[in-house]
């Protein structure tokens, strides 16, 4: 059994998105396999951007993130699903990361920031990158050279410790067909079986 976060990253909650649906099967899947899994809506959550380095390193961490920095220290595997928002993730998601991944938890907190980021917190941990997208996810991946996810995976994710990051690229969603749609679901609930 493996405890699994499912972070949505949506910025909408109000409508349903290819991304609810995903990630809503994900944990089906993992669920039907016997493992543990918790799910955070980054739309659901009230938090306020960070606007300094200061605040970042030695600001207090917003009451309503407290779950969720303790979710993303409970888990074994995180799922992040989110949409390309003008080649990247949206400011919602990213304003969300930049605030539960603070020195103390993310990584080290030495003063000495050299030791501090050496110290991943979060080491031990594997994860998975969902994202859907209007253009062919070839040519996201090959033209523009993924770069958005890539940033994520390495500059993130594995920078304070996720190892291995795989990734799901979904492109052509607005013109995606059911019986694609069904196949992509039919995947994701396959990964989620698997924690993969």
């Amino acid at each position: 059994m493996t405890r699994i976060l499912l972070l949505q990253g949506h910025p909408e909650s109000a409508a349903p998105h290819l991304c609810h649906a995903l990630a809503d099967t994900y944990a089906q899947g993992a669920r039907d396999a016997g493992h543990e899994v918790r799910m955070l809506r980054v739309a659901d959550l009230d938090f306020p951007l960070l606007r300094s380095q200061q605040e970042w390193e030695h600001g207090t961490l917003p009451a309503g993130l407290r779950h969720a920095q303790d979710a993303i220290g409970w888990c074994e595997h995180l799922v992040i699903v989110f949409p390309l928002w003008l080649g990247d993730m949206p400011a919602l998601l990213k304003g969300f990361l930049e605030q539960v991944a603070r020195p103390g938890f993310a990584f080290g907190a030495d003063k000495d920031h050299g030791k501090a980021f050496a110290t991943k917190g979060l080491k031990g941990r594997s994860a998975r990158v969902v994202v859907t997208m209007g253009m062919p996810a070839l040519v996201y991946r090959w033209y523009f050279r993924a770069h958005s996810v890539r940033s994520l995976e390495r500059n993130i994710l594995g920078f304070v410790g996720f190892a291995p990051v795989h990734e799901t690229l979904i492109g052509m969603v607005g013109a995606m067909k059911a019986a694609d749609a069904a196949k992509w679901m039919g995947k994701m609930r396959a990964l989620g079986a698997k924690a993969a």
